[in-house]
């Protein structure tokens, strides 16, 4: 199954339709695609690390300028395709007829429990335990006082 996943629901084509340019074909993408993996320890011997200057920038606290003297300029770049591609995605909007095929499939009402409670696992703590028999020797003595008082 191929998604697509344009933000411009395939404006770019009409365009391109419209001004006689002759549109690319499905299987060629605009850039070639690249599948490699991506170090997460940087114990590899060809890691690369992020100058402080890069961090700096990243964390705005330099401005873009600053790094261009020094070598962060491909790490600028691949942090700037990073945001513009990030951005072109959360402008995505879920399809229309998608959302509504979700929103068909949600319940209608709250699940109903499956078993009732007597059917259940019933798990006693510490805790609950004391405080149940505590309470059953006070409902015991308020009951046997009761019953004094009454017999007088």
């Amino acid at each position: 199954m191929v998604d697509d996943l344009r933000p411009d629901d395939g404006a770019r084509e009409r365009d391109q339709a419209r001004h006689g340019q002759p549109k690319r074909a499905a299987a060629q993408p605009e850039h070639p695609l690249a599948d490699r993996e991506v170090s997460i320890t940087g114990h590899e011997p060809e890691a690369r690390v992020l100058t402080p200057a890069v961090h700096g920038w990243l964390d705005g606290e330099l401005p873009e300028a600053s790094l261009r003297k020094n070598e962060g300029t491909q790490d600028i770049e691949f942090w700037k395709r990073i945001s513009a591609e990030t951005e072109t995605r959360r402008r995505m909007r879920t399809p229309v007829h998608l959302e509504a095929r979700i929103m068909e499939a949600l319940p209608q009402t709250a699940p109903q429990i499956i078993t009732p409670w007597w059917h259940r696992e019933f798990v006693v703590t510490p805790t609950t335990a004391a405080a149940t028999a505590g309470a059953l020797v006070a409902i015991t003595a308020a009951i046997t006082a009761l019953i004094m008082a009454m017999a007088r």
